[in-house]
């Protein structure tokens, strides 16, 4: 148990606390860029091969950037490559499809196949594996010493969660993880609400710590004690929404016996 505090909050006892993993726990982005990039030129090919063009749709490469989030600036922390489950990708890469002409059974099967060539670019087997974000292991520890349980929530898998973890050697800091498997998933707050329960902690004795509103939203309506945004997890600046306590490094939250 202990205080915890930064320049805009302080509260205390909190006997756990439960971090988003993408542009939180995690430097993702190059890891998704190179993703969302390589899931685009997978289905321009497929398009034009199931099309027998020698080019796929002018639009198509215009309607999966913006469904991805993908910009020349990096990835949008609030789009679908940043914050939604693989699932929710594939119906929006569907989605792109059927707005160039395709019918929706094939957008659907042309999606898959693209995402069953790309899904080895994601987690620790890419060429761009995510990384611990700067600061993170000295809380972590900060935080175990004062035996604060920590726990993930991520629209991530778990077998990406925890291979995040494993190659990091960051496990032992962590009690639990509620996943893209687990449900409800984020951002309802029951996901909070069924962590809590495995950790055997109550909401009231948290703080949830997460790049994106849907997280700090689902932190308040499950009855978090305190929802902290954590802003400097991407390239593009978070646009958090104000009435959330923030923070930029984590040398920035002080944790107190």
């Amino acid at each position: 148990m202990a205080y915890l505090r930064t320049h805009s909050f302080e509260h205390g006892p909190v006997e756990a606390v439960l971090f988003d993993k993408d542009g939180t726990l995690s430097n993702s982005e190059p890891m998704l860029e190179a993703l969302a990039a390589a899931r685009i030129t997978q289905c321009l090919r497929l398009a034009a091969l199931t099309r027998r063009e020698p080019s796929p749709p002018r639009q198509l490469m215009q309607l999966l950037q913006s469904a991805y989030g993908l910009t020349s600036a990096g990835i949008r922390p609030a789009g679908t490559t940043a914050v939604a489950t693989r699932g929710h990708n594939l119906i929006a890469t569907a989605t792109a499809f059927t707005q160039v002409g395709f019918d929706w059974p094939d957008a659907l099967e042309l999606s898959e196949q693209a995402f069953a060539l790309t899904d080895h670019l994601h987690g620790q087997n890419g060429d761009h594996p995510p990384q611990p974000t700067e600061g993170l292991v000295a809380l972590l520890e900060r935080l175990h010493a004062c035996r604060v349980r920590c726990a993930v929530i991520s629209n991530d898998h778990e077998a990406g969660i925890r291979s995040f973890l494993s190659n990091h050697g960051l496990d032992h800091f962590f009690q639990g993880l509620w996943s893209a498997e687990h449900q409800p998933a984020k951002p309802f707050p029951g996901a909070v609400l069924g962590l809590c329960e495995m950790i055997g902690v109550s909401p009231e004795r948290c703080v949830l710590i997460g790049d994106a509103n849907s997280d700090l939203r689902m932190a308040r309506s499950a009855g978090v004690a305190v929802a902290l945004g954590y802003s400097t997890g991407w390239r593009q600046p978070v646009a958090l929404d104000p009435c959330f306590p923030q923070l930029s490094h984590w040398e920035e939250l002080m944790v107190e016996p």
